[in-house]
């Protein structure tokens, strides 16, 4: 029993090197146990985001369902399993067995290597994503929060080749909208990556979850807030949600997918959102860090899956309860506010972590502390800032206005004005 137990206590681990054992006696030789362990672990890796969307699509209409004084998905109908479960199940055989619709005019190759892409994109993020300690990450890059920069990015060409070949005005437009709003959004979100890039000293991401003894959302809230909002523009959740308007642009760039093209990116779309909840759980809430981790490390993945989770839940409550902003607004928010913010916290915590051990804070607790108030100040002074703006513009539009109502015009114009009560009872 024993055994049993500390086999389960790290069971990747130790059923990688079972297989291997097994492949070596079956005569396989070792490079091709090597090629065949590769191929279980991406499998595995792949497994996690399809298996999760099934639960997290039901966990959204009902939180959405339950915002909105709904009830969500149910059994008053047709039995789908205990609270409606069952349900994702049956969405997914019915797109499955939809008919592929391609516009006449589409450029058909580009038509169908889009939502290929798409999904590629948001699978290949999950190498890099580290589980638990040692032997549980697809590959660990030295460079692997770069890497998930990079990935996300490509987002953008499929979104593009959506768009542009299904020669449809609603697409193109919706095409034009999500890459200028991805386009600015990386802007802050880079900005943000950084200070927990700077505190660890690597790019890796499960360097980066093993110097969290003190979770970074202690002493980087700024960086976490710009993350937060940035990921969630790039993902196109209310209410930055512009790129798929349904009350504008129909369906945006997807507007002439149907069946399980259109599955592609309702999958893709899901992947993404619980993949920035694994980042952002990663780079600010510790990764797969948690009580018991050491003694048994396969639960450093219920406590990452955990932390995604819950900001999984926030953006929920973000899609449910908040209007959708124009496309306007919503790149003044980013140029105006997001990118001056983060371009003024990251050199002032890089100088700030540089003095520390000069003024004698060398403890993790008084590091993160000092960092902590040094985000508050910034935080107050960009609430100040908003404030003197605001009362600046007001100041500004009561001088507009009162050059209108009262024009300073030669005096001897000013019988020509007409009272408006005089008109009406002129009138009557």
């Amino acid at each position: 029993m024993l055994e049993i137990l500390r086999f389960l206590s790290d069971f990747f681990v130790n059923a990688g090197a079972l297989l291997q054992q097994w492949f070596h006696q079956w005569g396989l030789s070792a490079a091709w146990s090597r090629v065949v362990l590769d191929i279980a672990g991406s499998l595995i890796i792949v497994a996690v985001p399809f298996t999760a969307i099934f639960f997290l699509i039901w966990v959204t209409r009902k939180v959405i369902a339950r915002i909105q004084d709904r009830l969500g998905p149910n059994n008053s109908g047709t039995w789908a399993g205990p609270f409606a479960l069952f349900q994702t199940v049956a969405d997914a055989i019915k797109i499955l067995t939809k008919e592929f619709i391609v516009p006449i005019g589409a450029d058909k190759s580009i038509f169908f290597i889009a939502p290929i892409f798409v999904l590629l994109a948001a699978l290949a993020i999950w190498v890099v994503v580290p589980f638990g300690p040692s032997g549980m990450q697809g590959a660990d890059l030295s460079i692997g929060i770069f890497y998930v920069v990079s990935i996300s990015s490509l987002a953008l060409f499929s979104i593009v080749m959506a768009g542009w070949s299904s020669r449809n005005k609603y697409a193109i437009i919706g095409a034009f909208r999500g890459v200028s709003q991805i386009v600015s959004y990386e802007i802050p979100q880079v900005l943000a990556i950084l200070p927990p890039v700077m505190l660890t000293g690597s790019l890796s991401m499960q360097d980066i979850v093993m110097a969290q003894d003190i979770p970074y959302i202690v002493s980087l809230p700024v960086p976490a807030f710009i993350f937060l909002l940035a990921v969630l523009a790039e993902i196109g959740r209310l209410p930055l949600e512009q790129a798929e308007a349904d009350a504008e642009i129909v369906a945006g760039y997807f507007t002439e997918y149907s069946g399980m093209m259109f599955g592609a990116f309702y999958l893709a779309e899901f992947i993404n959102n619980f993949a920035a909840g694994v980042i952002f759980a990663t780079l600010f809430l510790g990764g797969w860090r948690g009580p018991f981790v050491e003694q048994i490390p396969v639960l450093g993945a219920f406590w990452l899956l955990l932390k995604a989770f819950l900001v999984f839940l926030i953006f929920c409550f973000f899609w449910g309860a908040m209007p959708r902003l124009r496309i306007d607004h919503i790149l003044s928010l980013n140029w105006k506010f997001l990118v001056p913010l983060a371009l003024v916290t990251l050199p002032v915590l890089a100088l700030s972590n540089k003095l520390l051990p000069y003024i004698g804070v060398t403890s993790p607790w008084g590091q993160a502390l000092c960092l902590l108030g040094v985000n508050i100040a910034v935080a107050a002074g960009a609430a100040w800032s908003l404030t003197w703006v605001d009362d600046y513009v007001n100041r500004q539009s009561e001088e507009l206005h009162m050059t209108f109502v009262m024009p300073s015009v030669a005096p001897e114009f000013g019988d020509l004005l007409v009272d408006g009560d005089d008109l009406l009872q002129e009138s009557s």
